[in-house]
Order: structure tokens, then C-alpha cells, then sequence
């Protein structure tokens, strides 16, 4: 029987450096609702527990505490307030009150709106949430402001700015991206050296295609996120990039911007193929995820889940480079069999 000889933190790094680990690292993304129905099913208490029986190397996340004004119930620091939907197997909470979404102006944005100020996160209790997690990778820090500005905005309006008012899309991003900024190095002062993996994300992609035009790509989003990476690199953390869906046509402008890991891989998207990004950015990027949660995991039978698992191994791990973990969150309509599967097919495939 093969013996680990990492942690799951020597793990990532020697995947991240391009040096041999001993196996494939293995993540873990899922609902509230899916983690449960997993525990129950192997009979365990935790998820520390779960992490070793599956020999998953998670990720350990850090965030400051908020301590600002009081919130009022259902509402984000942003002043956008949220209600649960429940879509049968589980509960997403979705925003329905976007509180700038009545302006015209950044001047009417200015005189009736209060951004969130980073004093109002305390940051030192983060040295805390390490402790017992030292042989994993920590993440923390990141970005995703356009995600919080389609909150703020409402969906359809914020779409509409990027041609409409691109001056409010301007003023708006600045302040979320430098809020972010901000708590970024706030986090990497409390834990010099120890941040492995900052996530700078943003969803650019649909099922088929780019959600919007490259242009505004470029224009809105790429210079400010460019500031994003050069500070997590500058902390000695690399860049974990998470854009759901077809994103092709932008990987080779992400790839100038800096950034080290790409996730999810919906590789049944046209245009992101495992071979083909293999191909083209295998000797750029990180591949993380390529389990499809859209069919295989969540109505595949346990051989279809076993069958992607090596695909993804043989394909996206070739000569290393590839984190094996599902596209995005596993949903409570998983079959936890299915699960279980990834991850002993993962272990039994995944030695150097």
C-alpha cells in the first residue's frame, strides 16, 4: 500500500512550484446542505474527519471579524438585503433589495450612500483561525467586486451600466476594489508569509459564451484586478482565479495578468476542452476542479464519476499541474456514493 509522505499543504506547494508530490492534491467545494448528506452517509461528525477519510486537502480560509455598525436583519455590510429561496434540495440566499439601484449619478450615489469603511472588520483574531490548520493550505484575501456591484446595482441594471453609465461602473468598482485591496493587506499583515492563496475572481463566463464583451472586460474589470494579483504576489501568495463557465477567449488575457490557478474547467462548455487547455496553457496555469457537478456528479452512476476522475488525471494532470476537485459547489442532489467516488478514485489514480 502506498504511504503519503506531504501534508496537504506540502502538497499544493509542490504542485504550485511544478515539483513531483506524492499525489494529486484533492479539494473540496460544496453546499451546506451536500456536506451534510455526505457526513451522514460515512457516518462521521465532522468534516476535519470526512477530510481524512477522504483524503481531501482543503483549503483553510481566514476573514476578519465585522465589528461595524449594526446590521439590520437579512442585510449585507453593502445595504443590500437578501431572503432565503429554497429550489427543492437546499437554500441559496439571493439579493433582493439593491440599494443603488434608484441613482442616475456617482453624484447622487455620493450624496446618499455610506461605503463600508475597513475599520470596521477586525483583523486580529485571524492569527486564531490557523492555529490547528498548519498542515493545510491557508487562503485568504481576494476580490470580487463586480459580483457585490450586481448586488448593489440589481442584475439587469448593472449589465446595462457597462454601456449605459460606465461612469457609475467606475466609481463603484474603484471603491470595492480598493476596499478590497485594503482588506487584503490587512489579512497578509496578520499572517506575513503564511497566505498561500488569495482568490481574485470574477464570473466572466455563461454556458456558451463570455457574459460580457471583451471590451468591457478590459475596460472595467482587468486593470483593477491586475493591482489585485500584483499584491497578493508581492505577499508571496499565488493567484487562485475562479471564473465560472466558457471563458476561453479570455484565459490568454488572465494568463498576461498574472494569474496562477484557473478553476472551475467546466470542460462541457464550448471551447474549454481539457485537451485543448491542456494544450495551449498547460505550461502556464493550474488547472483546479474539472469534475462536472452539472451531470456526472449529480445523475452520472459511480463509474461515469470514476471514469471523469482519471480522464481529468490523465488529461489535466499530465506532467502535473492539476488540482483535482468538482466544478464549483456540490449540490445537496449529488448522490453522496457519487462523492465518496471522486475522491477514492482521485486517491487510487493520483500517485507520482
Amino acid at each position: 500500500m502506498r504511504k503519503e509522505s506531504m501534508t496537504p499543504k506540502e502538497r499544493w506547494l509542490a504542485v504550485l512550484r511544478r515539483e513531483k508530490p506524492d499525489r494529486l492534491p484533492m479539494d473540496y467545494w460544496a453546499t451546506p446542505e451536500a456536506t451534510e448528506k455526505l457526513l451522514r452517509h460515512l457516518g462521521l461528525q465532522d468534516v476535519r474527519q470526512m477530510y481524512r477519510q477522504l483524503h481531501i486537502d482543503r483549503v483553510r480560509g481566514v476573514a476578519p471579524e465585522y465589528v461595524g455598525p449594526p446590521l439590520a436583519p437579512d442585510e449585507d455590510v453593502f445595504g443590500c438585503r437578501f431572503r432565503d429561496v429554497d429550489y427543492g434540495t437546499g437554500v441559496y440566499r439571493e439579493c433582493v433589495y439593491s440599494p443603488l439601484a434608484r441613482f442616475k449619478s456617482v453624484e447622487e450615489i455620493e450624496a446618499n450612500y455610506r461605503w463600508p469603511n475597513p475599520d470596521w472588520w477586525d483583523y486580529s483574531g485571524i492569527k486564531e483561525q490557523v492555529k490547528g490548520w498548519e498542515e493545510y493550505p491557508i487562503q485568504g484575501g481576494g476580490s470580487e467586486p463586480f459580483l457585490i456591484y450586481k448586488n448593489l446595482r440589481g442584475q439587469e441594471q448593472a449589465m446595462m451600466d457597462l454601456i449605459l453609465n460606465p461612469e457609475i461602473v467606475h466609481y463603484c468598482l474603484d471603491k470595492l476594489f480598493d476596499l478590497a485591496y485594503e482588506n487584503t493587506t490587512r489579512i497578509y499583515e496578520q499572517l506575513p508569509g503564511q497566505v498561500m492563496l488569495s482568490y481574485i475572481a470574477e464570473d466572466m463566463g455563461g454556458q456558451t459564451g463570455l457574459l460580457f464583451s471583451r471590451k468591457h472586460i478590459h475596460e472595467f474589470l482587468l486593470p483593477r484586478m491586475k493591482r489585485m494579483i500584483d499584491l497578493a504576489h508581492q505577499a508571496g501568495a499565488y493567484v487562485f482565479h475562479h471564473s465560472d463557465g466558457a471563458i476561453r477567449e479570455i484565459i490568454p488575457d488572465m494568463i498576461a495578468l498574472g494569474i496562477d490557478i484557473l478553476n472551475p474547467i467546466q470542460w462541457r462548455c464550448p471551447g474549454m476542452e481539457r485537451e485543448g487547455l491542456k494544450r495551449d496553457f498547460g505550461d502556464k496555469l493550474i488547472f483546479h476542479g474539472g469534475v462536472d457537478n452539472q451531470y456526472t456528479l449529480a445523475f452520472g452512476t459511480v463509474e461515469e464519476v470514476r471514469e471523469e476522475v482519471a480522464d481529468n488525471i490523465r488529461i489535466l494532470g499530465a506532467g502535473g499541474g492539476y488540482i483535482l476537485a468538482p466544478c464549483h459547489n456540490i449540490q445537496a442532489v449529488s448522490p453522496p456514493e457519487n462523492i465518496v467516488a471522486m475522491y477514492e478514485a482521485g486517491y487510487e489514480y493520483g500517485w507520482y
